[in-house]
């Protein structure tokens, strides 16, 4: 009878450091959401902006290049539905995500197309994307049973963004920019859904269908 009582302490501080670090990890899944969302408005934004400057003809033939062109971003394995999406671990979408912000770090940073928003955001994007990144790799911490590491998915490296955008050619910075932007709206609704599900999941709530 002693025994038990001398355990109960230390099974109520256990319930109770579980109780804080769900908080904790619900608390930066709320932001991360929060920032990604954000960052997804101001995507955009900016693509809408740049679409008003583009003649009729002009904004019809970039939008078909575009569908059969892909973003540099393509070559990080991702779901490619809802269905697949809702089948993936928790660690899998935060490790996607990871990967989705880190591919912009470089290319938020050329947003500077003949527009005073998009110059004035470029610095905005690049400070949020890197405040998302150190937000994501902290719920991956979180999240990681020792199964899978960042470095697991090394295999995914990217090559170098800014030299696939700067060799586009055809319609020179009009064809760049219009993809640069069209792939940075595709990616940041990605990381939103990706991230939502996974705050979903981690709620333990009982619906998170897309």
């Amino acid at each position: 009878m002693g025994q038990v009582f001398l355990l109960l302490p230390v099974l109520l501080v256990s319930c109770f450091l579980r109780q804080g670090a769900a908080m904790e990890n619900q608390r930066l899944f709320n932001i991360a959401v929060n920032r990604v969302q954000h960052l997804h408005l101001m995507a955009q934004k900016m693509f809408n902006d740049f679409e008003v400057t583009l003649l009729p003809d002009e904004r019809r033939q970039l939008n078909k290049i575009f569908l059969l062109d892909f973003c540099n971003s393509d070559s990080i394995v991702s779901p490619i539905d809802k269905h697949e999406t809702q089948k993936s671990s928790v660690l899998k979408l935060l490790h996607i995500s990871y990967r989705l912000i880190e591919s912009w770090e470089y290319p938020s940073q050329t947003l500077t197309i003949s527009n005073s928003l998009m110059v004035r955001n470029s610095n905005q994007i690049s400070e949020k994307l890197s405040d998302l990144k150190v937000g994501i790799n902290l719920l991956i911490t979180g999240s990681q049973d020792g199964v899978l590491s960042l470095d697991d998915n090394d295999s995914q490296q990217l090559p170098p963004y800014g030299n696939y955008y700067q060799n586009l050619g055809g319609d020179g910075n009009v064809r760049r920019n219009y993809e640069l932007l069209a792939c940075f709206k595709k990616d940041m609704h990605k990381v939103e859904t990706y991230l939502t599900v996974a705050k979903c999941r981690k709620s333990l709530e009982a619906n998170c269908t897309l």
